[in-house]
């Protein structure tokens, strides 16, 4: 079985053409890096808009069938930077333990991982992830966060992930 995975970068910017998306290519490289499970990214480049991210999620995770969600970009203050709201306005749960980490994780890179606003949120049996906007950050906080995430899409009803050897390795507790 092939898993879907949700892949949204969101930024008004790329997503008009002015620059280059640098997201996207990220999350599907780290993540060609890491799973072994056979995968397919069902991948979306899309604008800050709030109610455009929510439908954007919902039809990720409710029609395409994705098991993870993973987004990149406005998870900041400033005023355009609406992803947070729009993932806690379509979640079924909060994971808040994956924000505290992921916050956890950037501090020891940059002293203003604290004006970031990811979350991680469960919608049916998917779990979706902010996830922040630059390459090098979201490689950083992959590497620091994956582990968790196999074991939690098996607790919500979710496909088996696995991981390559020698890289990022799935934690499940022994039975």
């Amino acid at each position: 079985m092939t898993i879907r995975i949700g892949l949204v970068s969101i930024s008004d910017r790329a997503s008009t053409g002015i620059y280059e998306d640098r997201g996207l290519p990220a999350l599907k490289a780290w993540l060609e890096n890491t799973l072994s499970s056979p995968w397919m990214p069902v991948s979306r480049l899309i604008p800050d808009e709030r109610e455009l991210i929510e439908s954007t999620l919902k039809t990720l995770v409710d029609i395409e069938g994705c098991a993870l969600v993973l987004t990149t970009g406005g998870t900041g203050p400033a005023p355009r930077d609406v992803t947070p709201e729009a993932t806690l306005a379509v979640a079924d749960r909060v994971m808040d333990g994956f924000g505290e980490q992921m916050r956890a994780i950037s501090l020891k890179y940059v002293p203003t991982a604290i004006l970031s606003r990811q979350v991680g949120v469960i919608r049916k049996n998917a779990l979706i992830l902010n996830l922040p906007g630059q390459p090098k950050a979201i490689k950083e906080i992959l590497d620091g966060i994956f582990p968790a995430i196999p074991y939690c899409i098996d607790l919500i009803g979710g496909p088996y992930l696995e991981t390559k050897e020698g890289g990022v390795i799935a934690f499940r507790p022994k039975k």
